[in-house]
């Protein structure tokens, strides 16, 4: 089966390069395509947050990972699988990520949070919902917490 899949915009931000910490101040803006207007983000700021998946577009697709490794490549970590990672080499390289609404101004949407460079394609958007969050205790291995200590710094 093959999936086809048109990205409905793109990020504009001031990140460039590809990095792994220091996103929770970046602000960018997601820009739609011309397809849409500004009814397609209608209602959106009536929430905190989003959902936004997007494209690894500039992953080097020679490092995907079908197995497991040592996360960011650090020994003192367990290897683990891909799928209990957040790596961009990825099968599909899709990444996920939830951000702060900034606003709203015609076709574009202003984030606070989001983990993708400057020109990175958008695939979709979604308004977060309490009831999609986890409704028990959200648990990870120690070597996640330290791997995560300065990304949203």
């Amino acid at each position: 089966m093959k999936i086809e899949i048109t990205p409905i915009g793109s990020v504009k931000n001031s990140r460039k390069e590809i990095d792994d910490d220091f996103w929770g101040s970046v602000t960018s803006e997601i820009i739609l395509s011309d397809v849409f207007t500004a009814d397609a983000l209608a209602g959106l700021t009536d929430y905190s947050h989003a959902e936004i998946i997007f494209y690894f577009d500039k992953a080097d697709k020679s490092e995907i990972n079908l197995g497991k490794r040592h996360p960011r490549g650090n020994t003192n970590w367990p290897e683990v699988g891909i799928f209990a990672q957040r790596r961009k080499d990825r099968p599909n390289h899709l990444g996920h990520t939830i951000v702060k609404i900034l606003g709203t101004d015609g076709n574009v949407l202003k984030v606070q949070g989001l983990d993708a460079i400057d020109n990175t394609p958008i695939l979709d958007i979604k308004p977060v919902l309490k009831e999609f969050l986890p409704r028990e205790e959200v648990t990870q291995p120690g070597w996640a917490t330290e791997l995560m200590a300065d990304y949203w710094k």
